[in-house]
């Protein structure tokens, strides 16, 4: 077969089918991810606070659904976010120094930022349950 009809055949870009999910594009995904689930959730805080303003039928509207299971969900959703992003722009900054571009420094840097999230979010739970 001729080059040409070779080269036609061919896919002009590869598809996301194609490759298996690697850590360092599943974290880069999950950072934009967190971006917009951090800028919905603030939509809630802000609807929380508004109601506060607004007065006592509306706060305790607003308190009712941030305790129901469907508000504490995207508040832990919306912690988790928080400390995911908090983590990874960490590590992009150090990035942005210059440093940790080996493979294996990104891998465990990683890694490292996917510790931090379960940790960090974990911790504050815990402190809001015993605050509580």
């Amino acid at each position: 077969m001729p080059a040409e009809e070779q080269a036609a055949k061919r896919p002009l870009s590869p598809h996301l089918q194609v490759y298996r999910p690697q850590l360092t594009s599943v974290l880069s995904i999950l950072h934009r991810i967190t971006g917009l689930a951090l800028a919905s959730g603030t939509l809630l805080l802000v609807w929380w606070l508004v109601a506060a303003a607004v007065g006592p039928e509306a706060y305790a509207a607003a308190s009712g659904f941030i305790g129901s299971w469907l508000g504490l969900f995207m508040l832990l959703g919306w912690s988790a976010a928080l400390f995911y992003h908090l983590a990874n722009g960490i590590r992009h900054l150090v990035w942005d120094a210059g440093y940790g571009f080996e493979l294996e420094t990104v891998y465990r840097s990683g890694w490292a930022v996917v510790v931090a999230t379960v940790a960090l979010t974990a911790l504050a739970w815990l402190i809001g349950l015993i605050a509580w």
